[in-house]
């Protein structure tokens, strides 16, 4: 049995992961820290855990944590590499839920994110934590970033066709909507109901901190450097991310030829379904699934690829658990299907 320790389970991520680790066969959740909520019952707050969840948030003590297999860092970007040095202290295996370890460098950190990286010593050491393409890496690491649930479904919908040199790596445009749960649990009047309902804006746009993760990892995987123009939109929903990204043809190529190849590329990976139909958000909500959907359209010589996910599952809480299974040794899905 694999203990768990949960830091910051009073956000959406957090609770999220509480839900899900709390149907799996092989994990015990033996602590859940929350500074904000400290000493308040988990159910008190969240009373959908009501008779499933009997514990209380403590304040982060690194002697509380004596026994945890695996840390979740489930706190907002910029805490993380405060409290990241003193668990590896303590915990063998650590996965980070924020942004804190994603990108390669402090200066891009600092560039995208407005702040000083204070622990690039573990930059080098993290594993990106996207099991489709860092599988075996992941299952070797004691630090995993997992990733964004924006760059998450971007980078899942345009791999294959880049990797095989089916599209031109510049020029890449992504446009992407959220579900409001992705802005975290924090009060503000942007997020209040007033503001979101029968409302859709853009925001962030060219300086969302997404890119260069991004960019960084498709153009890793790919071997080409590539460059996207990335519009992040929220919409009034509470979950999901819909991502459409158009790219130009680098060869000639029909939608039955892409539809085998995007089939054949992910055979091994349980959590991608390639679709026919139009994806949609209903279809993957509360599932660790990716939905993808591509197409050629012959009149601008572009690929148009549609990847839809649940923001706090396959972005968040449960490609953090499909990390964890592979950490330990587990099969992939165990726990999430």
């Amino acid at each position: 049995m694999v203990n768990a320790a949960i830091i910051g389970a009073s956000g959406y991520s957090g609770a999220e992961l509480l839900r899900v680790l709390s149907s799996h066969p092989e994990v015990r959740v033996k602590k859940v820290t929350a500074a904000s909520s400290a000493g308040q019952r988990v159910d008190a707050l969240y009373p959908s855990f009501a008779g499933q969840c009997d514990l209380s948030y403590d304040e982060l003590i690194p002697a509380g944590l004596d026994g945890i297999d695996v840390a979740f860092v489930a706190l907002p970007s910029g805490e993380a590499m405060k409290v990241v040095p003193v668990l590896k202290a303590k915990i063998g295996k650590i996965i980070d839920l924020g942004g804190d370890f994603r990108l390669p460098s402090p200066e891009l950190y600092e560039q995208y994110y407005r702040r000083p990286h204070t622990a690039p010593e573990l930059l080098q050491g993290a594993v990106y934590g996207l099991p489709e393409i860092n599988r075996h890496a992941i299952a070797a690491a004691s630090l995993v970033a997992n990733p964004g649930c924006y760059p998450t479904a971007s980078i899942l919908g345009l791999l294959p066709a880049l990797k095989h040199g089916i599209i031109n790596p510049g020029g890449i445009v992504i446009n992407a909507l959220s579900g409001v749960s992705g802005a975290g649990r924090s009060a503000s009047v942007d997020m209040s109901f007033a503001e979101l309902n029968e409302n859709v804006r853009a925001y962030k746009i060219g300086t969302h901190q997404h890119i260069p993760e991004i960019e960084s990892v498709l153009s890793g995987a790919s071997g080409s450097p590539v460059t996207a123009s990335f519009v992040p939109h929220l919409i009034p929903v509470t979950r999901g991310i819909y991502a459409t990204s158009h790219a130009g043809l680098a060869v000639t190529v029909t939608g039955e030829e892409l539809q085998t190849l995007y089939g054949e590329f992910y055979s091994s990976h349980p959590f991608i379904r390639i679709t026919q139909k139009v994806p949609q958000l209903l279809s993957v909500t509360k599932t660790n699934y990716c939905d993808i959907a591509v197409t050629v359209e012959p009149r601008t010589n572009q690929l148009i690829v549609i990847s839809v996910i649940d923001n706090l599952v396959k972005g968040a809480a449960g490609q953090a658990v499909q990390n964890m299974n592979l950490m330990f040794g587990l099969p992939e899905t165990t726990g999430l299907k």
